[in-house]
């Protein structure tokens, strides 16, 4: 009785273990994961700046300060879009500069460049979100959040509150 009971359940196993391997999914072989290119990058651009614009409904006495907000989003996009390119063209990790110094020498440089480029964008959109009503603010930081890196994110995460508010620490 054991004998049976205990080739039973190793068959059971066998084909159980067979039928979960045949379940997985193919191996992809050469195939890459696909990656945005510029193009695409700029498609996201237009898009993102279309539907910040479309749901804040300007009036037109608001839509006077929407230019320079615009060339500030499309500006620090492009310079995310290049910081982006330049680290994909370097040398994977084992092969870059072994030096830390030099390493945190160059994130301080892109961290500078980076802070310069929200100063802008913040210095652009202020006139604009001055002018806005409560709704208008709500549906700004909002969109802004969906957004992404952009608008109201910076380059460490998410701004958990509306413009003036402090993060949690």
């Amino acid at each position: 009785m054991w004998k049976a009971v205990l080739a039973g359940s190793t068959a059971l196993m066998i084909a159980g273990s067979s039928f979960v391997y045949a379940q997985q999914p193919a191996p992809r072989g050469d195939s890459q994961r696909w990656r945005p290119g510029a193009e695409d990058f700029a498609a996201f651009t237009d898009a993102r700046v279309a539907a910040l614009k479309a749901g804040l409904k300007l009036t037109a006495e608001q839509e006077k300060n929407w230019p320079a907000v615009e060339t500030a989003i499309r500006e620090t996009a492009k310079q995310r879009t290049d910081r982006m390119a330049q680290r994909m063209s370097q040398p994977r990790e084992g092969q870059r500069d072994a030096d830390p110094i030099a390493r945190l020498r160059q994130q301080a440089d892109r961290m500078t460049e980076g802070a310069a480029t929200l100063k802008r964008l913040a210095d652009a959109s202020e006139p604009l979100y001055k002018s806005l009503d409560d709704g208008q603010k709500h549906r700004f930081v909002a969109l802004a959040r969906m957004q992404g890196r952009g608008m109201m994110r910076g380059h460490h995460g998410p701004h958990r509150g509306g413009p003036g508010e402090q993060r949690p620490q």
